[in-house]
């Protein structure tokens, strides 16, 4: 009997990843699941009296993007606080910004800028100064979290949080001052980051409705960028269960948009066995279902072992009881068959952590027990092969694309052009996943780190990579959807536009495997499909969006920002002449067959582009008539 389909996708372009079946133009989809990919003709077969048809109108689909590390449940509950300069392409833009949020946000409320930007994406290549932070809020505490290194706090910030002369540096973090001895506004990481967090900790928080609102906001931003499955890596000052019953409730109401793995972090130094203790008697392993499951132990599973990518810093080194505690940790978490993962940066740490790994399976063996490590950016062959005879893997992050001018200051081109060593790790055979850290390290959006991989440039230009160090964009694509189910223990069961596999995909705003380079970071999906069901439509696939709220606090910068930087459109004045352009909310709809998509690299271009008798003032652009 041929099963019947909930929903038809017809008159697509699908590139499956499935090397049986490696391109369909039509899928069948009942109870979340791929029943049948092929042609129109095999596909329709599944037609049912009640089977709902939506025409893909020719364009190219391809799996959802699944992101191997990032914080989404930490990110939802703040994220209509916060200021996002992810991808906005010059100070000035950002200080804008800033200044109209000034203006809107009341007390005691903060103006929040946390992370997913560095000061290399702007055109010109620096940070604001306290001075100009100050002058543009003089009175509404204002808090930049940039990277790892630093934060930069105006002075109402400062008496907010209440830094003052006596106010002592802690352990790992400096509080920059003046000849008088007086916090400047400049906290640095030295090395460790807990400065930075603490201080942000001490902002005003939503209630509960407003947080579980901004949580729904911020899935539908990752479903815009093509983002169908996460693993959510925990974070520091993110308690179990207390700062999880928000996500929790949603996906009670069945109102979760993207499927969450989640990874539970030690929040208690040299307690760190009891946490796992504790959590690891009130959850099995795994325990969930598809949309909402948890994934096991980590990033953070000792405290002694981290060792933080601040590039800036020296590498710090994990103190001489790191082994011990760390064997007391996995041998818990092996017994009771945790899956687990571990944040480490250098080879140095990595080392001393397999000795560690090897050890407690000598005694208690793995046993194909998921295990991994996050970023190994300076991770050696040496250690690729120890990974592989263990196995594990490597979830590898877009983080030298925001840090790599850091790194070739501190270590040189030749060392970051193996930072990390991606073609190694895949040609070694361990499961290699894509991923962001976001949203504080680097941006969310996962085409950045997709282009990043392809090109092995930062978002400041800068070249990392020769070509033995570069992905083919299928191999790229790969890491970001089989290749990251691996992590969240679904290998086999999501990533690819298979029968039987979960049925998600995205219709992105371009054919990723068509356009040029430069244009991979600027997409974005048209179409996102979760478990079959449409969880966000743009451009001709607007009307099959579904409603979303406004944010719950009405000063929130994404109603008027939103949160990735969105192509501008550009104006006129009243004169009649272009003038630089301002955020809108929706990219354009009609790609320009002169200039192309990659707008912002136009605007960053030394050419004036304000210039109406320039290249592209003259020649016009059809994405801005």
């Amino acid at each position: 009997m041929i099963a019947i389909a909930d929903t038809l996708y017809l008159n697509g372009r699908f590139t499956t990843l499935d090397k049986q079946n490696p391109q369909a133009n039509a899928v069948a989809i009942a109870d979340g699941k791929f029943i049948a990919v092929g042609d129109a003709t095999e596909v329709r077969r599944h037609m049912g009296a009640h089977t709902n048809v939506i025409d893909l109108k020719g364009r190219a689909a391809i799996p959802g993007l699944h992101d191997s590390h990032t914080h989404l449940i930490r990110a939802g509950l703040n994220y209509t606080m916060e200021l996002r300069w992810d991808g906005v392409p010059s100070l000035a833009d950002a200080m804008r910004m800033l200044k109209e949020q000034v203006a809107r946000t009341p007390a005691p409320q903060w103006v929040r800028v946390v992370g997913g930007f560095t000061e290399h994406q702007f055109a010109e290549k620096r940070l604001p100064t306290l001075a100009e932070i100050n002058a543009a809020a003089p009175d509404t505490p204002v808090f930049i979290l940039h990277l790892y290194d630093r934060a930069l706090l105006n002075g109402a910030a400062l008496r907010a949080v209440g830094y003052t002369k006596d106010t002592p540096s802690p352990p790992g973090g400096e509080i920059e001052r003046d000849k008088q001895g007086n916090p400047t506004g400049l906290l640095l990481a030295k090395p460790n980051a807990m400065i930075l967090y603490a201080t942000l900790a001490k902002g005003p928080k939503l209630d509960p409705d407003a947080q579980e609102i901004s949580t729904r906001l911020f899935m539908r931003e990752l479903n815009r960028l093509g983002i169908t499955s996460v693993i959510d890596a925990g974070g520091g000052f993110q308690n179990y269960p207390d700062d999880y019953r928000i996500i929790e409730k949603l996906q009670k109401a069945d109102e979760l948009t993207v499927r969450i793995a989640y990874n539970l972090f030690t929040q208690r130094p040299k307690q760190e066995v009891e946490d796992f203790q504790t959590w690891s008697d009130l959850l099995p392993p795994l325990s969930g279902d598809a949309m909402y499951r948890h994934n096991g132990a980590g990033e953070m599973l000792i405290f002694s072992a981290a060792d933080f990518e601040d590039f800036r810093e020296p590498r710090p080194t994990p103190v001489d009881s790191m082994e011990d505690e760390l064997e007391r940790v996995v041998r818990l978490l092996v017994e009771k068959r945790w899956p687990f993962r571990l944040h480490a940066t250098y080879d140095e740490t990595i080392s001393r952590a397999l000795d560690t790994f090897e050890k407690v399976n000598r005694d208690i063996p793995f046993n194909n027990l998921h295990w991994f490590f996050d970023h190994a950016e300076t991770i050696s062959p040496q250690n690729i092969d120890r990974v592989r005879a263990l196995g594990g893997g490597i979830a590898i992050q877009h983080r030298m694309a925001y840090q790599g001018e850091y790194f070739i200051e501190r270590y040189g081109s030749e060392k970051a052009a193996h930072s990390p060593p991606v073609r190694r790790m895949l040609d070694a055979g361990i499961p290699v996943g894509g991923g962001t850290d976001a949203t504080r390290v680097a941006s969310y959006n996962p085409w950045v780190s997709l282009a990043w991989m392809i090109t092995g440039r930062t978002v400041g230009g800068t070249n990392l990579y020769q070509s033995d160090n570069l992905l083919d964009r299928e191999t790229a694509l790969r890491l970001w959807t089989t290749g990251s189910a691996w992590f969240a223990n679904a290998d086999g069961r999501q990533g690819q536009i298979k029968a039987g596999q979960l049925a998600d995909f995205i219709v992105p705003s371009a054919d990723l495997f068509a356009i040029p380079e430069m244009d991979i970071a600027s997409l974005v999906s048209h179409l996102t499909v979760v478990g079959g069901k449409v969880v966000h439509g743009d451009d001709v696939f607007s009307d099959l969006a579904p409603p979303m709220p406004r944010a719950a606090n009405d000063w929130a910068p994404t109603n008027v920002f939103g949160g990735y930087w969105r192509e501008p459109l550009v104006q006129k004045n009243k004169a009649g002449h272009l003038q630089k352009p301002v955020q809108h909310a929706s990219c354009c709809a009609k790609p320009c067959q002169v200039h192309g998509h990659g707008h912002t690299s136009s605007w960053l271009n030394p050419v004036p582009v304000s210039d109406e008798k320039s290249f592209w003032g003259a020649l016009g652009c059809g994405c801005w008539l």
